[in-house]
């Protein structure tokens, strides 16, 4: 049961934040509030009245979800045909929406799918925008986007809805704790536990948002200055001194076109290395081509061993895993507990169980191992990702945006376990936009621009990630 007794209401206008910890099921709520559930999605429920806007928008945590045709222009032209705009007027208004949501794009009939996930982010919300709805409902619309595309969505959004209702659930709050009317704020088990202005709800209720793992004004400097941060510093150790993953003349391709380049680079055993760039830069591309799963030319060496060019895509490099950027992509099976013992192999029975037990228990996992993946929020979704990739053969983990739809409690946690698995030896490769993590986790900083590497550094050095996206 997600909720019981619940009461919950906006008023025209309001701009209202939900925040509780992954899980809690403002996501469900969204969708309950705008008829999604039990309209469109059948769901057990029950409720005494239930009043939905006229119109409404909605932007999905996953953007795939939202999409109903294969091009940019053909999916901002089929709500245009929706609207009765008449032809001759689409491509301006086409043009002008990706315009305010930051898509530039040197061609519209792009194919959706060779987007990337915060390029299909930006999308998604030029979709509903177009509509001008009554009430916009926002499931972390910014959560896959880099600094300045957070940047620019909100102040996009902000601009378009100045008269409208908009209900949001997002993470990343910085932008937007000075515009919103007011915080519910949901415990574990998603009950109401305030309800008000955002400077009382962060000022009265900061010992809640501790206890529950929520987000809040300055959790970062105030987890920096905690006791279990600074063990982790004074514990750290930068001795890298075999080299585990080397390139040369790397390039990965989508069909015969170069989507990622890399002259030379080599990673250290125990490094952190965080992969940093724009929307769009080939950054989620370069990891996929470690991993073959884009067809690659040049050379690739994985623990001193080189991958033969004619065996490639025909079998994984040893030792690396790959987190996906959507964790759906990497589920195979019907349960928690199988998806966790799935990559064990020559195991008993029963150490495999443990396995699953212990990871299920490190990771913050419901207590009903038999759920389906699929019926986990986005955050738990994103942790049983990254423990299903942590099997005993694994050297180099390979994270793409692992910490997305994340409570704060479940990031610090996931960072501190990376870091005890990098301390033992394992190689960490994390392509974020998360500078926080970049600037207090990563040993080195590489960055991706329009397909290429273009700088590596050492962290704390004359390179601070932030500059990357000045």
């Amino acid at each position: 049961m997600l909720f019981k007794d619940l009461s919950f209401s906006v008023r025209k206008g309001e701009k209202v934040l939900l925040l509780g910890p992954s899980g809690c099921g403002k996501s469900t709520l969204l969708q309950v509030a705008s008829g999604i559930v039990p309209h469109s999605f059948e769901l057990p429920m029950k409720a005494e009245t239930l009043a939905l806007p006229k119109s409404w928008g909605f932007v999905f945590q996953d953007p795939d979800t939202q999409f109903c045709m294969p091009y940019v222009d053909e999916e901002l032209a089929f709500v245009l045909e929706n609207l009765r705009i008449a032809r001759e007027e689409m491509p301006g208004l086409i043009r002008k929406i990706l315009d305010r949501v930051g898509l530039h794009l040197p061609e519209i009939h792009t194919p959706i799918l060779e987007l990337s996930q915060g390029m299909k982010q930006r999308l998604a919300l030029a979709s509903v925008l177009l509509m001008e709805p009554e009430v916009l409902f926002l499931d972390e619309p910014s959560a896959l986007l880099d600094p300045e595309g957070t940047e620019q969505i909100w102040k996009s959004i902000k601009a378009a809805t100045s008269e409208q209702t908009v209900v949001i659930v997002e993470h990343k709050i910085e932008q937007i704790v000075g515009w919103i009317d007011r915080v519910i704020l949901f415990t574990d088990d998603g009950e109401i536990l305030a309800d008000g202005p955002p400077d009382t709800i962060f000022s009265d209720y900061k010992n809640e948002f501790i206890k529950y793992g929520i987000w809040y004004p300055g959790v970062w400097e105030d987890y920096l200055d905690s006791e279990a941060y600074k063990t982790l510093s004074e514990n750290r150790s930068s001795a890298r001194t075999a080299e585990v993953l080397k390139v040369a003349e790397f390039s990965g391709y989508r069909g015969k076109k170069p989507v990622i380049q890399v002259a030379d680079g080599s990673i250290m055993k125990g490094s952190w290395v965080t992969i940093l760039g724009e929307n769009g830069s080939g950054k989620s591309s370069f990891l996929l081509s470690l991993m073959q799963l884009l067809t690659t030319s040049g050379t690739l060496q994985v623990n001193g061993k080189s991958i033969d060019q004619e065996k490639r895509r025909k079998s994984l490099p040893v030792g690396l895993s790959l987190v996906f950027q959507n964790p759906e992509l990497q589920f195979v099976t019907n349960t928690i507990t199988e998806e966790l013992m799935i990559s064990l192999k020559g195991i008993s029975p029963s150490e495999a169980e443990q396995h699953a037990k212990e990871m299920s228990e490190l990771f913050n996992l419901p207590a009903s191992a038999q759920r389906h993946p699929y019926q986990l929020s986005v955050g738990q979704k994103r942790r049983l990702s990254v423990a299903t990739a942590l099997s005993p053969s694994t050297d180099i983990l390979l994270l793409d945006e692992p910490t997305f739809g994340q409570d704060a409690r479940n990031t610090f946690a996931l960072l501190e376990k990376l870091e005890s698995l990098r301390m033992n030896g394992m190689t960490i490769v994390m392509v974020t936009h998360d500078l926080e993590i970049a600037d207090n986790f990563a040993t080195d900083h590489w960055v991706v621009a329009n397909g290429k590497l273009t700088l590596r550094s050492q962290a704390g050095g004359v390179t601070d990630a932030r500059l990357v996206y000045a």
